[in-house]
């Protein structure tokens, strides 16, 4: 019965526009379709600069940016300023060694995380694990004053044990 009614519509459909459709060309490249009825002018669109004398429309698209302070960075000051850092370094090799670890250990992660997202239903579990350990890391440091005293104890050490200095 649907589909009488589908039928029905369209029938009556082209019924009534049937009346309206140009008549078909004899031309391999054209059509038999209607062509689109021109398009709805907006207000924005049928506002044009014409309208506007030439003093207000440059107006309209300037912009001024003011700064109490000046600030000018000179790019050799920069090279210079990272040059002096790099000669100030003792183990070059050591930073070199790092900073190319660090690049292939985030290339390594993006393609597990890849791997991992391609799985169907691995993300969603990955997401609720976040989110488990989210509000658990809240509940144990952040939620009440001595957790949170605590959490910035420990923090301290983790720096002093980094530095060097405990």
């Amino acid at each position: 019965m649907a589909t009488m009614a589908y039928a029905g519509t369209s029938t009556m459909a082209v019924a009534v526009l049937g009346s309206r459709l140009p008549s078909t060309r004899k031309c391999s490249r054209c059509s038999a379709l209607p062509s689109l009825p021109p398009r709805p002018t907006t207000l924005s669109s049928s506002i044009s600069f014409k309208h506007f004398p030439e003093a207000q429309r440059f107006s309209l698209h300037q912009i001024r940016a003011s700064s109490t302070e000046e600030s000018t960075i000179e790019v050799g000051e920069v090279f210079e300023d990272l040059k002096g850092k790099w000669d100030a370094l003792e183990n070059k090799s050591t930073v070199l060694l790092y900073g190319g670890g660090a690049i292939v250990a985030v290339w390594l992660s993006s393609i597990v995380v890849g791997a991992i997202n391609s799985v169907p239903l691995l993300p969603k579990i990955m997401e609720l694990v976040g989110l488990g350990y989210t509000g658990w890391f809240v509940y144990r440091y952040l939620l009440f004053k001595s957790s949170r005293k605590e959490l910035a104890s420990d923090i301290e050490a983790l720096k002093k044990k980094i530095a060097g200095t405990e």
